[in-house]
């Protein structure tokens, strides 16, 4: 089939002045359109052509190579439809090309966010079928009302939920496939009409500022690869800082992958509905890059190799890295890591707490009075706890219940921690355990003590002012510099090489130093950890100014 697009565009617009020329992200608006049209001509047989009155539109066109039709004054009016504007354009290209269309297509400039894949697919399916006319629109079931006989009346049947709703397809600027008998001064549809349904992000069609804001955020946003782990030896501080960012970068297409044997990982990543790629080997994640090209990747996965960065590198646009002390390191975009302090920053290198990504719930709530007398001891290792700390610590709870009868522990455990069977409420020992807590900032916030691992958490501690005994999980946690005395912690050490009796004297000894708990809290409570999210959002979108650096 041979056929013509034509885009028609006038210079004037009341509600957004010069519309059509105004630059949207970069190029001028008309610009998206033409650039989806002439995409067309790489594997159809199509014309293209633009209907304006408007001698800067025309200039911007024909540098474009495509063909300016000067629409005719009385076609230029505001109270003109397009009707007679594409039955001019259509006469006037078939008379210069000496043929007559088989099919006649409007592409209208207001739809920039609209994909060339899309209007392929539509043009294709157009062909393979027997209808006169297809129209881009978008299902938007509503419960809606109209007015008649001047009463305002309902336009359904039963109230349901909009999923249960019948289809609502409101037409798109986007474009309307016609056969060529069907264009006419007065019309372009024929008899038999489809319709080809386009996602809501390419329906957008710019008629006031809203509509423009909206579509200059669609085409910003990025798409967003996490590739992180979450499984017993490791814990979940990786799958948790993940769904983090990726709940803040709203707007953005997020997917995020992780491997086959991050059970406990895929479990939770599952809950919060984002998109999900598992892949059961290293080797499945260059085909899952090749195919996504993501905008950014984020590796939360700890160590990267130089073999692994140079593949990555390959398909996504940025790298961004999270606890990255591995040869690879060096050839990340950014290497972010809120655990570890360096006297020394190279060029790709952001270290320290206030880089940190501390929930949402941290920051909105706040810190109880402080209590000289201990009422609430709150222990919490993690989402996983592969050393078992908890199970040890509830030992020492029930030992201390003995000197200390009015103190009440709380043990915030996490959903995979595997030992849940051992551990249970205990009311005469005023030991309460919480599984899996939604909002564990709720049980710091009460807390006058803590007992913690040496990863993120203690960073949540810090904001909510507990003073805190730590307990690392391994060699690698405990070089996380930040749980010292100096933030306001009790470092002691690797948990599985510390005897339950110090556990106990440092516990005892906190108990009863109400000043000592003071200024912990004091050092505790001078970090800010309000920016961090922020900052992290604008390294991996890679617009940090080197103010907030």
């Amino acid at each position: 089939m041979k056929s013509l697009i034509v885009i028609p565009a006038r210079g004037g617009s009341k509600r957004i002045p010069r519309k059509n020329v105004r630059i949207m992200c970069g190029k001028p608006l008309i610009l998206y359109s033409i650039e989806n049209a002439k995409a067309l001509k790489k594997e159809m047989d199509v014309d293209v052509a633009v209907s304006t009155d408007d001698e800067e539109l025309g200039s911007i066109v024909s540098k474009r190579g495509v063909e300016v039709i000067a629409r005719p004054k009385e076609l230029a009016t505001d109270r003109v439809t397009l009707d007679p504007v594409i039955y001019h354009a259509v006469k006037y290209m078939e008379e210069k090309k000496g043929c007559r269309y088989d099919t006649v297509i409007t592409m209208q400039c207001t739809s920039p966010t609209l994909k060339k894949e899309t209007v392929r697919n539509a043009i294709r399916f157009f062909e393979a079928s027997e209808w006169d006319t297809v129209i881009s629109a978008m299902n938007k079931p509503h419960l809606s009302w109209g007015v008649r006989d001047g009463s305002i009346v309902k336009n359904y049947d039963k109230r349901l939920n909009s999923q249960e709703l019948p289809a609502n397809y409101i037409e798109t600027g986007g474009f309307l496939i016609t056969r060529r008998e069907c264009v006419s001064e007065t019309g372009r549809i024929g008899k038999k009409v489809n319709i080809f349904e386009i996602p809501e992000d390419e329906a957008v069609d710019i008629d006031t500022y809203s509509d423009w804001v909206l579509c200059e955020n669609i085409l910003r946003r990025k798409k967003i690869m996490f590739r992180t782990v979450g499984k017993m030896r490791l814990g979940m501080g990786h799958i948790y800082r993940c769904l983090t960012l990726a709940y803040k970068l709203t707007g953005h297409e997020i997917v995020l992958v992780t491997d086959r044997d991050s059970d406990i990982g895929i479990e939770k990543i599952k809950e919060s509905n984002f998109p999900l790629i598992v892949i059961d080997s290293e080797a499945e994640f260059e085909p899952v890059l090749e195919k996504e090209r993501p905008d950014i990747l984020v590796n939360d996965i700890l160590d990267t190799s130089l073999e692994y960065m140079t593949m990555v590198n390959k398909y996504a646009g940025r790298v961004v890295n999270f606890e990255d002390v591995g040869p690879g390191a060096k050839y990340a975009d950014a290497v972010i890591n809120a655990l570890y302090e360096k006297g020394e920053k190279l060029h790709n290198e952001y270290y320290g707490s206030k880089y940190f990504c501390i929930r949402d719930e941290f920051l909105e709530e706040e810190p109880s009075e402080f209590s000289e007398k201990v009422g609430n001891v709150v222990v919490i290792f993690g989402g996983a706890d592969p050393s078992d700390l908890t199970g040890r610590l509830y030992g020492v709870a029930k030992e201390l219940h003995r000197e200390f009868p009015d103190i009440s522990f709380h043990f915030l455990v996490g959903f995979a921690y595997s030992h849940k069977d051992k551990i249970v409420t205990d009311e005469e020992n005023r030991i309460f355990i919480h599984i899996d807590s939604k909002r564990v900032s709720t049980y710091m916030s009460m807390a006058d003590l803590a007992i913690t691992s040496q990863g993120r958490t203690v960073f949540e501690l810090a904001s909510m002012g507990v003073p805190s005994i730590v307990l690392a999980q391994n060699e690698r946690e405990a070089e996380h510099v930040f749980a010292g005395i100096q933030n306001g912690f009790i470092n002691l050490g690797i948990g599985k090489e510390q005897d339950d009796s110090t556990i106990i004297s440092t516990i005892k000894w906190l108990i009863m130093t109400p000043n000592v708990r003071a200024e912990m809290r004091r050092l505790q409570l001078m970090k800010d950890f309000s920016k961090g999210q922020e900052r992290v959002i604008h390294l991996i979108l890679n617009d940090l100014d080197d103010e907030d650096l």
